[in-house]
C-alpha cells in the first residue's frame, strides 16, 4: 500500500474519531481504511488505535505517531501548494469578510497592486464590524482584529494594528475647559469602551469619559471625530494622515489602546485553494512590510 496514502487515513481517522467518517471524507472504503491503519502498525511495530465498539481513539503511541504524521503531511501539502502556486494562476471569485476600517487609502493600494499580480480572482469583499460564520456563510476568508481567533478555524498573522486615541485640536480646546473635565467619546457599539479610553488623560489628569455618540461603522466615527463631536480611537491606518498634517491629536493617556493582531481566519489547512492562498501569502507579505517599514522609522 501506498504509505503516504495511510498517513492520510490514519490522520484523519484520528480527527474525526470514526473509519467510516474518515473513509467517506477520502473517498475510499471502511475496510479499506482499516487495511491502511494495519499497515501502518505492522511498519511501526506498535498498535496506533484503541478500538471498541462504541470508542476510538489512539493510544500513546499513535499519540505520538499522529503529531509527527500530522506535521509531516502539514509540510508536505504546503510545498505543494508552493509548487503549484507558482506553475498555475489563481482564478476565481475569492469571497472575504473584513473590518470597514480596511476602506482606506493604504488597503486599497495593496488591493491594487493584488489585482495587477493575479487578474484572474476576483475579490468580493464585504466589509462590517460583525464576526462572519465562515462556513455557513459561504466565506472563503477573515480579515479580523484579534489576537484570539476561534479555536476551530486556522489564522495567519498579516500585521499588527496600531490604534490611536485621536481629536481634533478644537475639541481638546474645548473640553480642557471643563468642570469637572470630561472627555466626550465616539464610542463603537460592538466594543466595551472602558476597554479602549482609560479614565486618565495624563499620569495627573483624571477625567471622566462620556459617551455621546455610538456606531458600528468605522468610518463614521472617523468624520465624527473631524466634525468635533468627540475623541475615539481608531487604527492608525485611517488617521495617519490627518495625525501627520495636525488636522487630529494624539491624545497622550495613561494606558495605551490595546494593540491587536490582523488575521488571516480561514477554515480549513487542506486543500487551500490556489485563489485563497495567493491572497494571504500576498498580503501577508504586503502589510507585514509595512508594518516593518513604520517600525524603522
Amino acid at each position: 500500500m501506498d504509505r503516504l496514502t495511510s498517513l492520510r487515513v490514519f490522520r484523519e481517522i484520528v480527527e474525526t474519531g470514526s473509519f467510516a467518517a474518515a473513509a467517506k471524507q477520502l473517498g475510499v472504503s471502511a475496510p479499506m481504511a482499516s487495511k491502511h491503519v494495519a499497515e501502518l502498525e505492522q511498519a511501526t511495530g506498535a498498535r496506533l488505535l484503541n478500538r471498541s465498539s462504541r470508542r476510538l481513539s489512539p493510544t500513546e503511541a499513535g499519540e505520538a505517531y499522529y503529531a509527527h504524521c500530522r506535521q509531516a503531511l502539514e509540510i508536505l501539502d504546503a510545498a505543494d501548494e508552493e509548487v503549484q502556486l507558482r506553475s498555475s494562476e489563481p482564478r476565481g471569485l475569492l469571497k472575504v469578510s473584513a473590518p470597514v476600517w480596511c476602506a482606506n487609502k493604504r488597503f486599497v493600494d495593496a488591493l491594487a497592486e493584488y489585482h495587477r499580480r493575479y487578474p484572474e480572482v476576483v475579490v468580493d469583499l464585504r466589509l462590517e464590524n460583525r464576526m462572519v460564520d465562515l462556513v455557513a456563510e459561504g466565506f472563503d476568508l477573515a480579515l479580523r482584529a484579534t489576537h484570539e481567533p476561534a479555536p476551530n478555524l486556522f489564522a495567519r498573522k498579516l500585521c499588527d494594528v496600531q490604534l490611536q486615541a485621536v481629536a481634533t485640536p478644537e475639541f481638546l480646546a474645548r473640553n480642557a475647559v471643563a468642570d469637572p473635565p470630561t472627555m466626550e467619546v465616539i464610542a463603537p457599539s460592538y466594543i466595551d469602551v472602558n476597554k479602549m479610553f482609560p479614565t486618565r488623560l495624563a499620569k495627573k489628569t483624571s477625567w471622566t469619559p462620556l459617551i455621546v455618540m455610538r456606531t458600528n461603522d468605522s468610518n463614521l466615527i472617523y468624520l465624527s471625530v473631524l466634525a468635533g463631536i468627540g475623541a475615539a480611537v481608531l487604527p492608525d491606518w485611517i488617521v495617519a494622515d490627518d495625525i501627520a498634517t495636525g488636522r487630529l491629536i494624539i491624545l497622550t493617556l495613561d494606558r495605551p489602546p490595546p494593540k491587536p493582531t490582523l488575521q488571516a481566519v480561514y477554515a480549513s489547512r487542506r486543500h487551500v485553494p490556489l485563489k485563497l492562498r495567493s491572497f494571504i501569502d500576498f498580503f501577508s507579505k504586503r502589510l507585514g512590510a509595512n508594518e516593518s517599514a513604520v517600525a524603522a522609522r
